[in-house]
């Protein structure tokens, strides 16, 4: 029987480096033999270019139960279409941002999370889920774009008040972000490494 892929994500404040290591993992395992993807929420499908351009590019931040129900069909869309095809062939699929994404930034926005929960009921389980820590300050100071209204330091203060507890709960496994890239993506690594081992 074919061995089934491993499915891990990265989550974390704006501009905290999940895409960076997102990548950098990617590369780093194909290094090592390992048949591993990149994948990112929102998806690459016709869903996730609608929130893109609907719900991140807007000066007024849509109401949450707007973007968590958004969120919540792309994810289904992106596990349906991409994560589970993926796993199938025996991939390791690594996603920049996935469902603790939308209970820590809907959640911060004021949300029931257990109804986040809820409407994600069907997203399948992340085999591995990494939060990369930042202070929010330093990853609103790494923003030199326009920021997208999710990306104000407020919203970004409570946002990492509930990645904070699912880190606590075990659920999130923590890798502080606020040093050098190489120093990051090795420990980042080590986790993966481990993990894999097991």
């Amino acid at each position: 029987m074919k061995k089934r892929g491993v499915f891990i994500c990265i989550e974390g404040l704006d501009a905290s480096g999940k895409t960076t290591h997102a990548h950098q993992i990617v590369r780093n395992l194909r290094t090592k033999g390992f048949n591993a993807v990149y994948t990112t929420e929102p998806s690459r499908g016709e869903i996730g270019k609608f929130i893109r351009s609907y719900v991140l590019q807007r000066k007024k931040r849509v109401p949450s139960v707007v973007e968590a129900l958004l969120f919540a069909v792309d994810r289904v869309d992106h596990v349906e279409k991409e994560i589970k095809p993926a796993l199938k062939r025996g991939k390791i699929v690594v996603s920049d941002r996935y469902v603790y994404s939308s209970l820590a930034y809907q959640g911060a926005a004021g949300l029931d999370i257990k109804w986040v929960e809820e409407i994600n009921r069907l997203a399948l389980s992340p085999d591995l889920a990494i939060y990369i820590d930042v202070p929010p300050e330093v990853a609103v100071k790494r923003i030199k774009r326009k920021k997208s209204v999710m990306e104000r330091l407020e919203t970004q203060r409570r946002v990492r008040e509930v990645y904070m507890k699912y880190v606590e709960n075990g659920q999130l496994v923590p890798v502080d972000g606020n040093r050098r890239k190489d120093e990051v993506a090795r420990d980042i690594l080590t986790v993966v490494l481990d993990f894999l081992k097991d």
